[in-house]
């Protein structure tokens, strides 16, 4: 037999104010027309004043916990991804596992920018697998909105705020990869493309700094390195392409999710996509798409998900998971 990560439960926090292309096109240089055209955003949620991304993950985690009908005492560790956390440290995660009451387990963060769901859903499934837990909460939580430059049309009407998270659970599983829960990773990462993605602060600066971005080399590596991450995920589980039933990609811009879904054979409808409604929200997205996906009826147990992401470092990878 063979320990599987299956997800038990799933859930996501939006902030309540949402921003619409149109009143960015108030204060900036710019048209709902021109958003939507180069991204596919049209509005985006963004925190209230005082609100930090632990406020929106515990939320979520809250959320997640409920649907998976389990309680605080019953998570043994908290991987949080975030590249926005409240204060240098203490993590975001142990701030979690504080609002949660939870006083028993470990928490900690990992910091891989638009790609750290995929690299927490790892190593969440490394301690599960190890037998080092057996349910761990699993965080994407990011206040993008924190580190924007207002005034740089061409970064912050791309970014939004959120959170989502989901349980693992250890079960016993065939060990075919018509086992439910994770089947594979791929993970990636080359830090000799820091400088096209990064932000322009941290303690070395002793400022919090905005975030900068070459968009279209950014938008190139996406194209190149996400269906082929994919693609490597999905044959590490010993399955094709054409068994992915959900691609549920990173929700950074609908042209290259559009790409990406077009390398590896897959129409659209196969595609779960919120970009339109949340705008990227980094870490965040994966685990809001796969919540909006279970909760619109999409996703149904036993269907195949391969999701995928990139961000700063540069950092990418993939998961493939039977839900």
């Amino acid at each position: 037999m063979t320990i599987r990560a299956i997800v038990r439960g799933i859930g996501h926090y939006l902030p309540d104010r949402v921003v619409p292309n149109s009143e960015l096109e108030q204060s900036l240089d710019t048209t709902d027309a021109w958003i939507r055209a180069r991204s596919g955003i049209e509005r985006r949620h963004i925190a209230a004043d005082g609100q930090c991304t632990s406020d929106l993950a515990t939320r979520a985690a809250r959320a997640a916990l409920h649907n998976g009908g389990l309680e605080p005492g019953d998570i043994d560790a908290i991987v949080l991804a975030t590249s926005t956390a409240d204060l240098t440290f203490p993590s975001v995660a142990t701030m979690v596992q504080a609002e949660l009451g939870m006083t028993r387990g470990f928490a900690f963060d990992v910091q891989a920018v638009c790609a750290g769901f995929i690299f927490a859903l790892s190593n969440a499934n490394a301690l599960i697998v190890s037998g080092q837990a057996e349910r761990v909460l699993v965080i994407g939580a990011e206040t993008f909105s924190h580190i924007m430059d207002w005034s740089d049309r061409s970064t912050c009407v791309l970014f939004g705020d959120g959170a989502g998270a989901l349980v693992l659970e250890a079960q016993q599983g065939a060990g075919t990869p018509q086992d439910r829960g994770i089947l594979s990773t791929d993970l990636h990462s080359d830090g000799r493309y820091r400088d096209i993605l990064y932000v322009d602060g941290g303690v070395g600066t002793r400022s919090t700094g905005y975030l900068r971005m070459q968009g279209k080399e950014v938008f190139r590596h996406a194209v190149e390195k996400l269906a082929k991450t994919a693609h490597a995920a999905v044959r590490k589980a010993g399955l094709d392409d054409a068994d992915v039933d959900w691609i549920v990609p990173h929700q950074a811009n609908y042209r290259i999710i559009k790409a990406t879904a077009q390398k590896m054979g897959h129409p659209m409808k196969d595609v779960i996509v919120t970009v339109q409604d949340h705008g990227n929200t980094s870490a965040a997205s994966i685990p809001l798409a796969l919540s909006v996906g279970v909760a619109e009826g999409k996703i149904k147990q036993g269907e195949l998900v391969v999701t995928e992401a990139i961000g700063g470092g540069l950092a990418w990878g993939a998961v493939a998971l039977r839900w």
